[in-house]
């Protein structure tokens, strides 16, 4: 029997209707995913399934026991410290001295202070606090968006922790890595009814494609047979005397069939306002180093930092949160003075800003207002159009633009943003966390605008596909002090970077750079047991490393003797477009692994100065 069903279900809020007539049907041990666009009733629909919301007709019927539930929208009732809370989803049990070590253990990974007063906590900070209490209470899981405000390290621990111990699992979540990892069923929320994917969701968008190009098919030969039948019974006064009544009644059904018909939602349509190209000098950091004011003594977020980027590069920053990544970003724009070293812009940047917080948006301004700032008329591109018709292209409809900006949900505040953000004429776009609620296909839109993009942007993102369909670098904050700098995307990053200790020990900034005391009298520190182990495995690595990259050359010299044959092209059109592709791939996996050579390189001299 199944674990939740829904027979017949119908839904309206505020006037519109997000599921009519709609069946699903979970299993036991199955995951979930429930997907669809911005507004389309997801996070109802797990309302509904977790009891916090009634149906307007229809029947739900769940069969198990206790479901943890993580809610969009945090409860405000919620009082005390965040052991206490968390401790309370377990009923009676939250206070048995076995549940200490789980609860505790789930607190410590999301990064949470157990004593910590739950009213003071951010929003962000609240919504993990909600996913703690879901985990602890139950293996059969309701998550809504559960990695939203959580860094790429908490995330890859989530997804772990799921595999391991959920039962079952419905969620929502706009991160494809996420669900392509977790998924064994998509369920898609479109114009109120229900479809079944039985796939994991890499194979849903495909299947998706087909479905709708089969409703289009359909809903054409359906509109044509209606014309027909118009016409038939618009016929003269002979016609009408003989005709069939039961064609008559067909008739009017199906005028009640597409006078009901939703029509797919369309895509929204994305457009930067370029400026005039900068300098080749986009951005330059000369040994920054940054730390936290208001601190006795002051917690150096990094040190010792240098960089450039130029025109067209497009750099992802990533780290754990805390680690400063934010920061980072707004000493890059100069809202914020380094403590040593200096940080300044190259000529004629022209940038625009994405900001985390959405704090350029004013809650009470209309949405119209939020972006045209008063006028009737934006420019777009050297020509000028309605702000009406302009946020049409953001789905935004004419009967809400009058609405204030508080009301929108959080998918819809983030188009508003990007509306707001692409009337202006930039060569550098700063985007921090751009990604937040967005739907799949927004989200692969704005990647295909980034990728068009012929200026530079910097991006701060926890999405791991997002970083990878669009990075060309990546600035790291790994929780030592200092900013690491990776050619390539977030999996290039996964494969060169060094693993760093679990928990790095933030430094004073004031002489952060300095040995400790004992190696300043010229007594050397003995190596711990975790960078004995590290030392090991590097010097094994290292040694590795030449017959690596003898592998590489010697592939690479096998391809281009091949390709020199005039006439492998037209006895093997396969063999040559396949040698043409790996030529390039070869190119990049040598120059990594020159790089990581030098690191390594680095390291062990390091580790090597230390007493063993």
């Amino acid at each position: 029997m199944a674990l939740l069903s829904m027979q017949g279900v119908s839904l309206n809020l505020g006037g519109k209707p997000l599921l009519q007539n709609a069946d699903l049907a979970v299993e036991a041990g199955e995951r979930l995913c429930l997907t669809g666009r911005n507004g389309a009733g997801k996070s109802s629909l797990l309302a509904l399934l977790g009891e916090q919301i009634q149906s307007d007709s229809g029947t739900i019927v769940r069969t198990g026991g206790v479901i943890g539930q993580m809610p969009q929208v945090v409860p405000a009732s919620w009082r005390g410290t965040v052991f206490s809370l968390v401790a309370q989803a377990l009923g009676e049990g939250g206070n048995a001295p076995e549940s200490y070590g789980d609860i505790l253990a789930v607190i410590n990974h999301l990064e949470l202070d157990p004593e910590a007063d739950f009213s003071a906590l951010s929003g962000g900070i609240k919504r993990r606090v909600a996913l703690a209490r879901a985990l602890v209470c139950s293996e059969d899981l309701i998550l809504d968006e559960p990695t939203n405000h959580l860094d790429l390290a908490t995330i890859t621990w989530l997804e772990e922790y799921l595999l391991r111990k959920a039962r079952t699992l419905i969620f929502v979540s706009h991160d494809r890595a996420f669900a392509e990892r977790l998924a064994t069923r998509v369920v898609e929320i479109d114009r109120g009814k229900l479809f079944n994917y039985a796939c994991g969701f890499d194979k849903y968008p495909a299947r998706r494609e087909e479905r709708l190009e089969i409703e289009e098919r359909e809903f054409v030969q359906f509109d044509k047979k209606l014309a027909q039948e118009e016409v038939w019974v618009r016929q003269g006064i002979k016609a009408r005397r003989t005709r069939n009544m039961g064609r008559v009644r067909a008739l009017r059904q199906m005028r009640a069939e597409r006078a009901a018909r939703r029509e797919q939602l369309g895509s929204v349509r994305m457009a930067a306002q370029e400026a005039e190209r900068s300098g080749k000098l986009v951005i330059e950091a000369e040994n920054v180093a940054f730390a936290h004011p208001g601190q006795e003594p002051p917690v150096c977020l990094f040190s010792g930092f240098s960089t450039i980027i130029q025109r067209g590069d497009r750099v992802g920053i990533i780290g754990n949160n805390g680690t400063g990544k934010s920061t980072l970003l707004r000493l890059f724009l100069g809202e914020l003075t380094p403590d040593e070293g200096r940080v300044r812009l190259g000529a004629n940047v022209q940038l625009s800003y994405f900001d985390q917080l959405r704090e350029s948006l004013n809650p009470e301004d209309s949405i119209m207002d939020a972006v045209a700032d008063g006028n009737s008329v934006v420019s777009i591109g050297g020509n000028t159009r309605h702000v009406a018709g302009y946020l049409q292209d953001f789905l935004f409809p004419a009967e809400k633009l009058r609405l204030p900006v508080k009301t929108l949900s959080g998918g819809e505040r983030n188009r508003l943003l990007l509306a707001k953000l692409f009337i202006r004429p930039s060569n550098l776009l700063v985007l921090d966390e751009p990604t937040n609620d967005l739907d799949m296909e927004t989200l692969e839109l704005l990647e295909e605008l980034l990728g068009d993009y012929a200026g530079t942007v910097l991006v701060v993102s926890h999405d791991r596909r997002f970083l990878d369909n669009l990075v060309t670098s990546v600035l790291a904050l790994e929780g030592d002090g200092k900013v690491h700098e990776y050619v390539g995307d977030y999996t290039d990053w996964l494969r060169q970077r060094s693993v760093p200790p679990a928990h790095a020990d933030k430094k004073a900034f004031k002489g952060a750079e300095r040995e400790p005391a004992s190696l300043e009298k010229g007594a050397p520190r003995r190596r711990s047991y975790k960078e004995q182990r590290e030392l090991e495995q590097l010097q094994a690595e290292l040694a590795a490393l030449p017959q690596r990259l003898d592998a590489l050359e010697q592939e690479q010299t096998r391809l281009e003797a091949r390709l020199a044959d005039p006439e492998l092209f037209a006895k093997a059109p396969d063999e040559f477009e396949r040698a043409v592709g790996r030529l390039p791939q070869l190119e990049e996996e040598q120059t990594a692994l020159l790089e990581r050579w030098e690191f390594i390189e680095e390291r062990v001299a390091e580790l090597s100065t230390l007493k063993g």
